[in-house]
């Protein structure tokens, strides 16, 4: 494998990793789609252990946390070291209309996913239009009849 010494991209990373502000936990990119009765949250994690990752809900708000842990590979000479290692942190705030209950998480090739359902108040629903049935109405009938036969008879 050939890789050739480019000192200014060498010098422009370090000068990037000098000039981060963020001292504290890196963000980790992920999507968030509705599917059904479902939210899924699919979070880019690479290189984490399943088992430093974390996840807890207080009360509306959704934390994510992971721990990335590189090698000590001691006496080794690097040639360039652009994974970053430590902690990567993401909140969601859920709002209402969420089963708190039954919230799982799975992580397969890097990617945390996390499917948060809809609670069973918050689903749509159809209404069912309910006809009432009356009573048919009744004609006038005899009042028409009889001021018509009462204006024959005194004729």
């Amino acid at each position: 494998m050939a890789t050739s010494y480019d000192p200014f991209r060498e010098l422009d990373r370090m000068a990037g990793a000098l000039l981060d502000t963020r001292q504290g936990p890196r963000l980790m990119p992920m999507d968030l789609f509705r599917e059904g009765d479902h939210y899924v949250v699919s979070a880019d994690l690479p290189g984490i252990d399943p088992g430093s990752v974390d996840i807890d809900v207080d009360g509306q708000l959704l934390t994510i946390r992971a721990e990335r842990t590189m090698g000590n590979n001691v006496g080794a000479k690097w040639i360039t070291r652009e994974r970053m290692a430590g902690s990567f942190l993401r909140q969601l705030n859920l709002g209402s209309g969420i089963d708190m209950e039954h919230i799982s998480a799975s992580y397969d090739n890097g990617v945390l996913s996390i499917m948060i359902p809809v609670s069973e108040k918050a689903r749509p629903r159809k209404i069912e239009v309910q006809a009432q049935q009356s009573a048919p109405k009744k004609l006038k009938t005899h009042a028409v009849s009889s001021s018509s036969s009462s204006s024959s008879s005194s004729k």
